[in-house]
């Protein structure tokens, strides 16, 4: 059964993306990892929303601009005057293995649900049918948007909405693991899809193995877990016996930048069109064996035309 939604908002913050080239100059971008999600959902033909908060200055005015162009909803993206968004810096080895550089800290996007126009925000998020949001929006939020954000997400769920997670873990958003460890437990018993990284929560909790990360995504109550090997592939566990689906080897991987956010992308557009979990996981390997072979999180749309569905 498919996850039959109907309104699908992303949740996160996106930066200005700095990319050096291989001539050295710098090029310039726009990039986050649930926006990144949400334009390669939107490409793929699903219906989706980016919620986030931006200035207002003429780069936060580019990027609402972009994502209109790429047919993403911008409704509900709050604009903060006096402020700019945050900025990040990738450089890659010769593997395509990157590296970050954050420059974050006062980006509006951090204050996303303690802003005087969050209360108006929380309630037309509970229409939703799908939210998705990864360890990075729980990490940029604090405990003060952890505090709103959950029992949004009670109410999203009692109604019948559903709520995907993706782990996405980076240490230096937290002050500590313990803080991090009770966000992540808190976020995954409210989480209906979960898309955890084998790496992540390893590094996280401490988890010896894929074995022992399903265990704990298991135990915590979700329905349906994509888990993201350190290998090519995924195991697929839900109602049935858990699958591993493997994926194809790039012959040549240029960035890696966006590899999980287009999978995610592509496994829960696959989802919404009511393919099975395995299908959605075959997919949505293809679409990120894509994205990789090109410099930047969000890689031309000629790049994958086999893949782009009419804009509505």
């Amino acid at each position: 059964m498919g996850v039959s939604a109907r309104r699908v908002a992303a949740l996160g913050e996106c930066m200005i993306e700095l990319s050096r080239r291989p001539d050295g100059l710098i090029s310039m971008g726009f990039g986050g990892d649930t926006l990144n999600t949400a334009v390669y959902m939107a490409r793929l033909g699903a219906p989706v929303d980016y919620v986030t908060a931006l200035g207002d200055d003429p780069n936060s005015d580019a990027m609402v601009a972009s994502w209109q162009g790429e047919g993403v909803g911008t409704g509900h993206v709050l604009r903060v005057p006096g402020r700019v968004p945050g900025l990040y810096m990738i450089e890659t080895d010769d593997r395509g293995e990157r590296r970050f550089l954050y420059w974050r800290d006062s980006a509006p996007a951090r204050e996303l649900f303690v802003l005087p126009d969050s209360p108006a925000l929380i309630e037309a998020l509970e229409g939703y049918d799908l939210l998705y949001l990864s360890g990075i929006s729980l990490g940029i939020w604090g405990e003060r948007g952890r505090a709103a954000l959950f029992p949004l997400l009670d109410r999203l769920r009692e109604r019948g909405g559903r709520v995907a997670f993706d782990t996405n873990w980076r240490p230096r958003l937290w002050p500590d693991k313990e803080t991090a460890m009770r966000a992540y437990d808190d976020m995954l018993r409210r989480t209906d899809i979960a898309l955890p990284g084998v790496t992540d929560l390893r590094d996280l909790y401490g988890d010896a193995d894929a074995a022992t990360v399903l265990e704990r995504v298991r135990a915590a109550g979700v329905p349906e877990i994509v888990l993201k090997l350190e290998e090519p592939g995924c195991i697929v566990a839900g109602d049935g016996p858990d699958l591993e689906v493997p994926s194809e080897r790039v012959a040549t991987v240029v960035d890696t930048t966006a590899a999980g956010d287009s999978f995610s992308a592509g496994y829960l557009t696959a989802r919404l069109e009511g393919r099975s979990p395995a299908e959605a996981a075959r997919s949505a390997h293809r679409i990120a064996a894509v994205v990789i072979q090109h410099r930047g999180a969000i890689i031309p749309r000629d790049a994958m035309a086999e893949f782009l569905k009419p804009q509505s």
